[in-house]
């Protein structure tokens, strides 16, 4: 039971990483332009920008440049601590009983 929570952890863990960086290059395609028209683009615009769009709503831009990038990957970070607290939990439990 131990090491598939560890492997759930591991998955998860990297799964996160994996959105943080499509959120990034996602977000750094916007300095080149037609960027968005490849395949890699639509492919990135299709995962990333349902959540920044929920983001983009109550982050307004300041001066042109969206923030809202910046407080999603804040946000990823919380849960992917969160989840990773809640499995490290059960982890010491199954070791401790």
């Amino acid at each position: 039971m131990i090491e598939f929570i560890q492997l759930l952890a591991r998955v998860i863990s990297w799964a996160f990483d994996a959105y943080q960086l499509a959120i990034i290059i996602y977000v750094l395609m916007s300095w080149f332009p037609g960027a968005y028209n490849t395949p890699v683009g639509h492919f990135l615009s299709r995962i990333c920008q349902p959540y920044l769009a929920f983001f983009d709503r109550f982050i307004p831009a300041i001066g042109g440049i969206s923030f809202s990038p910046i407080v999603a990957i804040i946000a990823l970070s919380f849960i992917q601590n969160g989840i990773m607290g809640i499995l490290t939990t059960l982890i010491r439990l199954s070791i401790g009983g």
